[in-house]
């Protein structure tokens, strides 16, 4: 587990249970983390999430995958941009559009996470987490 990059940790948990078609997924906790999984399931790429008190003090966010009527993934690619070693900052008007619009990017702001799209209609720039496709 890579505790020196909570959101890579959380990206490719999401990435390995969506392809063993798994219901959910437990993450450890942060702001971020959960910041992320609020976008995900704004945005339908996820059907829930909860945060979970355990016996540590950080405890755990139970995400709650969703998969199409005939059980194909919803998410075709999660993919981390920013990195704790290469940080990737935008501009409003220079955040990516993947899928030329179809997907989303996830953006860390002073506002909090936020997708694209709410950073475009606040006209707030940001970090670029990750791509959702």
């Amino acid at each position: 587990m890579s505790l020196s990059d909570p959101i890579a940790d959380m990206l490719t948990r999401i990435r390995n249970a969506l392809r063993s078609h798994h219901e959910v997924v437990n993450i450890r906790a942060s702001k971020v983390c959960e910041g992320i999984a609020r976008v995900l399931k704004t945005e339908g790429y996820i059907s829930d999430y909860k945060r979970i008190e355990d016996a540590t003090k950080q405890g755990i966010i139970r995400v709650y995958l969703k998969y199409g009527p005939r059980g194909e993934e919803i998410v075709s690619e999660i993919k981390r941009m920013s990195k704790p070693t290469r940080r990737i900052y935008r501009g409003v008007n220079d955040l990516p559009r993947p899928l030329n619009g179809l997907g989303i990017s996830i953006v860390t702001t002073s506002k909090g996470v936020m997708s694209d799209r709410e950073c475009r209609q606040n006209n707030i720039s940001g970090e670029v987490l990750c791509i959702v496709c």
